[in-house]
């Protein structure tokens, strides 16, 4: 005998799923895609308070500069991966109907003889249009992504972009920003690192560098190198050396109130690690304290892996394990060379930047403390 149904209200379940999420207005979209030196990174997000909400992203290791250390030029198998991977950026972009946006590419572009041609070809296959930009506005894009991690007793902060192709370190004096003020005399910097016109309190670039050397091309310069160790002692002396000319409060420096901030995937490779994440997980790693002594001990425990057990190691992945002790060098030389024992991890970069910068611009961001 079939089952009688229920009289009244009760004869329909009620719906236990939460309602699909209303799509956001494409006219509060903006968009910001980074092409570098290995990979090519984009974020659609909207702002949101102080803040922005990531509303969709990509991520994809190109290696772009592949070979551009021998031979100076773009590869045509590097380009064809590039141009598969900016494709589906555009198609995201088509999909949200985002009209805001900055495409930049970095230092792969910047030193290829066929750079431009490159772009011009990325144009004509994809319809989007990148700018090659300048060290400056990549440092400065760099600087200003890290704003929110920003303490409130830093009176001096150096922040440190490790990319594919090149390092950024830019070195701020924070002493005439009141405390609360200092996040958002950070986020100002968009608008250039002399900027004399703002009304108020600035924050002061004393000093910054863009060194051609990052994971992908430091490598390279030692590719031929077999023994790890030296191989890894060649790339930190190297690094160093190419650090002569930046070099502020040298004679005499600061200690109280001094902030380093790591922007990398080797940083929050290396903070990953150090917390013994199988699985990357960002809310742990971005805006981690670590000291010297953490960080030494993850370098040594990938010297002592060796390449073979990089390779296998979960913490480290795939994409990263040819890169990691290039980063690895950089990174332990920064901590060496400036007077702190602590360094601010950041999971942020070029892509945050730009959408701040934008962002700012408009003036569709909240002034309130971060």
């Amino acid at each position: 005998m079939a089952p009688k149904r229920p009289k009244g209200a009760g004869a329909f379940p009620k719906p236990v799923e939460s309602p699909a999420p209303k799509p956001p207005d494409p006219s509060e979209l903006y968009a910001a895609l980074d092409l570098g030196t290995n990979s090519c990174r984009m974020l659609i997000a909207q702002p949101k308070g102080n803040q922005f909400h990531v509303v969709d992203s990509f991520s994809k290791s190109v290696q772009l500069g592949a070979g551009l250390e021998s031979t100076g030029r773009l590869s045509r198998g590097s380009m064809r991966r590039t141009i598969q991977a900016l494709r589906i950026c555009q198609q995201k972009l088509k999909r949200h109907k985002v009209k805001r946006m900055r495409l930049v590419a970095t230092e792969a572009c910047r030193r290829a003889k066929n750079g431009r041609d490159f772009m011009r070809q990325v144009t004509r296959e994809t319809g989007l249009r990148l700018d090659i930009i300048k060290p400056e506005e990549e440092a400065r894009l760099a600087v200003i992504s890290c704003a929110p991690l920003v303490s409130l007793k830093t009176e001096q902060l150096l922040v440190v972009d490790i990319g594919g192709g090149s390092t950024e370190l830019v070195w701020i004096d924070l002493r005439a920003v009141p405390a609360r003020e200092r996040p958002s005399a950070i986020m100002r910097l968009h608008a250039g690192f002399h900027d004399l016109e703002s009304p108020f309190p600035a924050a002061k670039v004393v000093d910054w560098i863009s060194v051609p050397l990052g994971v992908a091309t430091l490598r390279d310069q030692f590719r031929d190198v077999e023994d790890d160790a030296a191989r890894f002692a060649l790339m930190s002396w190297f690094f160093e050396e190419n650090l002569a000319e930046f070099a502020p409060y040298k004679d005499a420096p600061p200690s109280e109130g001094f902030q380093i901030i790591g922007t990398s995937g080797t940083v929050t490779t290396v903070a990953a690690s150090h917390l013994g994440l199988r699985r990357y997980d960002r809310t742990k790693v971005d805006g981690l304290r670590m000291t010297t002594e953490q960080i030494d001990k993850v370098i040594r425990s990938y010297l002592d892996l060796g390449p073979h057990g990089r390779r296998t190691d979960p913490r480290i992945g795939q994409d990263r394990q040819a890169l990691i002790m290039s980063g690895a060098a950089i990174l332990q030389t920064l901590m060496r060379c400036w007077p702190t024992n602590r360094l601010s991890v950041a999971d942020r970069g070029l892509r945050e930047g730009l959408l701040y910068a934008q962002m700012s611009a408009d003036g569709v961001l909240e002034d309130a403390p971060y």
